[in-house]
């Protein structure tokens, strides 16, 4: 891939996802001009790791939300603070500024899907994935927050998204 060619992917990449990010960086960090920052930073990983994604994985908005949440977790424990709880639906609800009708009808698919999936989930297991997935909360902090074993919380962590992945690829969403 040629220089041009690289930053030409990178604007398209930015465009298309970077009020997601911002979105996501914002309700995990509840700072504005940390979430800017956060954002920048995300995409400068992109631009200087793109060999880190894998499309096997799951998709690019996969990747961008996980490098985000991961990274704003990051800032927040060095900061000496919790991690804060965010709800699933204050998730669902940040998405990107949609390039099309189409895609932002796609977007509110994919979402709703997700939303069933979860909800399909015995509660346990909901509850696990939401606390360490969109609240960045570590394993061994929702056993302290549950009351519950370690090995219960991954347990239900890993049983979680076992079967979301088998619900969301049974639908076309997966991977």
């Amino acid at each position: 891939m040629t220089d041009v060619t690289r930053v030409a992917s990178i604007q398209e990449l930015y465009d298309r996802h970077a009020a997601f990010v911002y979105g996501l960086a914002l309700s995990m960090l509840g700072d504005a001009s940390a979430a800017e920052e956060l954002t920048q930073d995300v995409f400068l990983q992109c631009w200087q790791r793109w060999d880190q994604y894998d499309p096997a994985r799951g998709s690019v908005r996969t990747f961008l939300a996980t490098v985000t949440r991961s990274r704003a977790i990051d800032r927040i424990r060095r900061r000496g603070r919790r991690v804060p709880e965010v709800a699933w639906e204050e998730f669902a609800d940040t998405g990107p500024d949609p390039d099309s009708l189409e895609d932002a009808v796609d977007d509110r698919l994919t979402m709703q899907r997700v939303r069933a999936a979860l909800g399909a989930l015995p509660a346990p297991q909901r509850q696990a994935l939401i606390m360490c997935y969109f609240g960045g909360m570590s394993a061994r902090e929702i056993a302290q927050r549950l009351g519950d074993p370690l090995g219960t919380v991954k347990t239900r962590i890993r049983l979680g998204l076992m079967r979301l992945r088998e619900v969301l690829d049974s639908r076309g969403e997966g991977g």
